[in-house]
């Protein structure tokens, strides 16, 4: 199956999705949305996140699967994977589709902020298949319930990236442009580390502080010299930088496990390849994405790799902010050697 035509059928999956979920968040309250469905290994799955499994399963193994043998990896699947059709092995496959079925999950079951159904496709190399072997990736908007206008993102490898703008009323779509933000420095726009989750916020609040310092110097009375945004979704993260509402975002949670240990506490929640998996579209559109070291991110495509990564809008911010988050990284000793 070609990856033109597989494009197609996940669009019809994301648009079945979408579709799903914001019914369930009409129809039902927040209270029964938000419960706790199970925990996984890697998450929490709540209610909402449970109704997407049986759809995303069976698409897949009628729609794809039944023409092209598949390894569908996911969040809230048992043991983060399955080949499908049943009964394939592993070596048979000719693809690895990873997905997160509602990236943002927390803040769209109380109804704060969009979602994000996040695909990406990529052919099967073995158990080392990782991000930089995607050749598509998909990025579908799941609105709030009293937002009628949602987007849709696109990307083939090589090929740039295409947005479409749903209106869920008339079922109408068109296409818009998006870009990232052209400015030469975060100097009154949005720039941030995330630190959505208890754990190490103070460590990350300080490595922040010590970044925008540097780059922009002290605080002066009265004035705000840039902003933040916790978004907590790593797909809408990387929409805000496409968008060009952000210009600089950096997720270093995984790097500071030892710290934690450090401090006799756990390791919660961090980013997987599933939350990131379609950072083609950002890097099509012009978005720079790096892991820590600067390098492109290679993690191997499951749901239990850690990733941390670092996004510019453009180079200019990048020369700005790299070598202080660089710095910031080792005083603390938090890049390995």
């Amino acid at each position: 199956m070609r990856i033109n035509h597989i494009l197609k059928l996940i669009i019809q999956l994301h648009n079945r999705l979408r579709h799903a979920i914001v019914q369930t968040c009409e129809k039902l309250p927040t209270e029964q949305i938000a419960a706790i469905d199970h925990e996984g290994s890697d998450d929490t799955i709540y209610a909402i996140d449970s109704i997407c499994e049986k759809i995303l399963i069976e698409f897949v193994t009628e729609e794809i699967a039944a023409h092209t043998p598949v390894i569908l990896i996911a969040e809230g699947i048992e043991a983060g994977q399955v080949i499908l059709p049943h009964g394939t092995s592993e070596d048979e496959a000719e693809y690895r589709i990873i997905v997160d079925p509602i990236d943002g999950t927390r803040a769209l079951m109380y109804q704060k902020r969009s979602a994000w159904i996040l695909t990406g496709v990529a052919p099967n190399r073995g158990a080392n298949t990782n991000l930089q072997d995607i050749q598509l990736a998909v990025q579908t908007e799941i609105p709030l319930a009293k937002q009628y206008l949602s987007d849709q993102l696109w990307a083939i490898r090589g090929q740039g990236a295409q947005v479409v703008r749903h209106n869920r009323l008339t079922n109408a779509e068109h296409i818009i442009k998006i870009q990232p933000a052209t400015a030469p420095t975060i100097a009154h726009g949005f720039a941030m580390l995330s630190r959505f989750f208890p754990g190490a916020r103070d460590l990350i609040a300080e490595i922040d502080e010590e970044i925008i310092r540097g780059a922009l110097g002290p605080v002066q009375p009265g004035k705000a010299h840039c902003f933040e945004d916790q978004y907590i979704s790593t797909g809408g993260q990387l929409y805000e930088l496409m968008a060009g509402h952000d210009r600089f975002n950096a997720d270093i949670r995984p790097l500071l496990k030892n710290e934690l240990q450090n401090r006799n506490l756990t390791p919660g929640i961090t980013c997987h390849p599933y939350d990131i998996c379609t950072e083609l579209i950002a890097r099509e559109l012009g978005v720079i994405i790096t892991n820590e070291n600067g390098e492109l991110l290679r993690p191997k495509l499951n749901t239990s790799d850690e990733v941390s990564w670092v996004g510019f809008a453009n180079s200019a911010i990048r020369q700005q902010i790299a070598p202080l988050l660089e710095h910031a990284l080792r005083k603390r000793k938090l890049l390995a050697e």
